[in-house]
């Protein structure tokens, strides 16, 4: 049975920038083990498969899979499976849908801005966990110390998936850094995750906020364009932090133009009576259309 299956470019302003995402459309309910074969044939940093049946709780089954495992959760995926359901799945054209996913159930909301519908999805609760080793980070990146932000700690963010958060003092450190497995070995032996968000707060374009990129280990080290859970991650670390002087914020993220992929991430956080809510948002742009043989 032929399966349908699409290509959205998330984060994206324009065509084939963004990050890239195959989305299948699993009516004869695939194995995983097949799952995994097509996501690895896709090789995209994520292949997600929406089960077209909502659930009791009428939100939408997805598995998620790199090249190499599948993930409980990660953003781009959840908001290009919701675009998907949105448009070609569900019977009628909503403002917001659910999707089931191993950490529980995720809302999209679409709204219009400046003349684009924007996705968003409310992150799973997060843990701030433990500080890293400013010099560890450093060597295994290949950047001196004093790229680093001294002010704020080296630290891992988890919701089940999990990243070290590098704070940078410059684009020019942002644009240098790279993921080196074999310098990073040590701190994967502690058991630290070989997924890396570093960012800093200059910019290219005015308009924006921070600068980021995202490097994780899959067949060796890749970077993603854009990253979704990357940015919800950072959104509880700066609450955490008290980066912004109020307790509430809404920013633009930049990333990917190392990768001639430039993205555009919002984010929006905020912290009443210790609860945490983090907010990501993107554009989201079909680009492909198929059929799986």
């Amino acid at each position: 049975m032929a399966l349908q299956f699409y290509i959205v470019d998330v984060f994206a302003e324009q065509p084939y920038s963004g990050n890239p995402l195959a989305v299948v459309v699993d009516e004869s309910t695939l194995s995983k083990e097949t799952m995994q074969k097509i996501a690895a044939e896709m090789n995209f940093s994520e292949t997600v498969f929406i089960h077209p049946v909502p659930e009791s709780n009428n939100g939408y089954r997805v598995n998620i899979f790199t090249p190499t495992k599948e993930i409980v959760f990660a953003g781009h995926p959840v908001l290009g499976a919701a675009k998907i359901v949105k448009d070609h799945i569900a019977s009628s054209s909503n403002e917001s849908v659910n999707l089931n996913l191993t950490v529980g159930q995720i809302p999209v909301a679409f709204e219009a801005q400046e003349n684009k519908e924007i996705a968003w999805f409310r992150a799973p609760p997060m843990m701030i966990q433990e500080t890293v080793a400013s010099e560890s980070i450093a060597s295994a990146l290949g950047l001196e110390l004093q790229d680093l932000d001294s002010n704020l700690p080296v630290q891992v963010v988890s919701a089940q998936t999990a990243a070290i958060l590098v704070p940078l003092t410059s684009i020019n450190a942002l644009k240098k850094g790279k993921l080196n497995l074999q310098a990073f070995a040590p701190l994967k032996k502690q058991g630290l995750p070989p997924l890396v968000y570093i960012y800093c707060n200059q910019t290219r374009h005015k308009n924006n906020d921070l600068s980021a990129r995202f490097f994780f280990e899959a067949n060796g080290v890749r970077e993603d364009p854009a990253t979704g859970n990357g940015a919800a991650f950072l959104g509880a670390y700066l609450l955490e932090h008290k980066v912004f002087p109020n307790s509430e914020f809404s920013i633009r993220i930049e990333q990917g133009h190392e990768i001639h992929r430039p993205s555009l991430v919002m984010l929006r956080g905020q912290k009443q009576n210790n609860l945490v809510k983090v907010k990501v948002g993107g554009s989201i742009i079909p680009v492909v259309q198929g059929e799986l043989l």
